[in-house]
């Protein structure tokens, strides 16, 4: 799953590929996966939430020390699906990056996403071929509930989604989210930001204004 370079026994974490249909062709080592460019599947989670009349969208900053777009604002939760894995079973990233225990049956479907992103992490060239279910949920107690995993996420925040929506479309600059971070020691502080459609791991400005659209139906 996400972030997790070393299964159990000190190997590398593999997972399936795919041709560009979808068609399983095997298993690899994560590395070797993203040397060649290999097609595998993700899970991304998107989790809102409502609070009087506002509508929220809630999204994490990834940590510092992660390999590829450090200290970015990303989907609430995502992991890759190791060898093996269902959607379902790679919905339980949730839990372990936020501490949220969510059904895979309470997820709300907003249908498949395809990203191919390529750059450098610890030296070596990668390209990343993504096929990734995406999902919604609406989540009902406050950011404060949640509890991050500190060596794959920062911090999380939530902004208006209509912000969010017209940010990815560019018809403004900056967005106002605001939420907690944590300190140096783990502990959570509380945070604003101003954030830029720039400050998010770069994927088509489509994918984020579909996917806050479908969000904003949900509530």
């Amino acid at each position: 799953m996400s972030g997790h370079s070393q299964a159990g026994g000190g190997e590398e974490e593999r997972f399936d590929y795919y041709d560009e249909h979808g068609v399983w062709l095997g298993t690899a080592p994560r590395s070797e996966v993203h040397a060649r460019g290999l097609w595998h599947r993700s899970i991304h989670c998107w989790l809102a939430r409502r609070e009087g009349d506002r509508r929220l969208v809630l999204f994490q900053q990834r940590a510092p020390g992660k390999d590829t777009f450090p200290g970015s604002f990303d989907i609430t939760a995502a992991g890759h699906l190791a060898a093996g894995e269902t959607m379902r079973d790679a919905a339980r990233e949730i839990e372990e990056e936020l501490g949220a225990a969510i059904p895979f049956e309470s997820l709300l479907s907003l249908g498949e996403a395809r990203k191919e992103s390529a750059g450098v992490a610890k030296g070596l060239a990668f390209l990343d071929r993504e096929i990734s279910g995406v999902y919604g949920y609406v989540y009902p107690g406050p950011l404060s509930s949640l509890t991050l995993q500190q060596d794959e996420v920062s911090g999380v925040y939530e902004a208006e989604l209509e912000a969010m929506i017209a940010l990815f479309d560019g018809r403004r600059q900056h967005a106002r989210a605001a939420g907690f971070r944590l300190d140096n020691e783990g502990r959570a502080v509380d945070a604003e930001a101003e954030v830029k459609a720039s400050d998010f791991v770069p994927r088509p400005a489509s994918y984020y204004r579909d996917v806050f659209q479908a969000l904003l139906h949900l509530l």
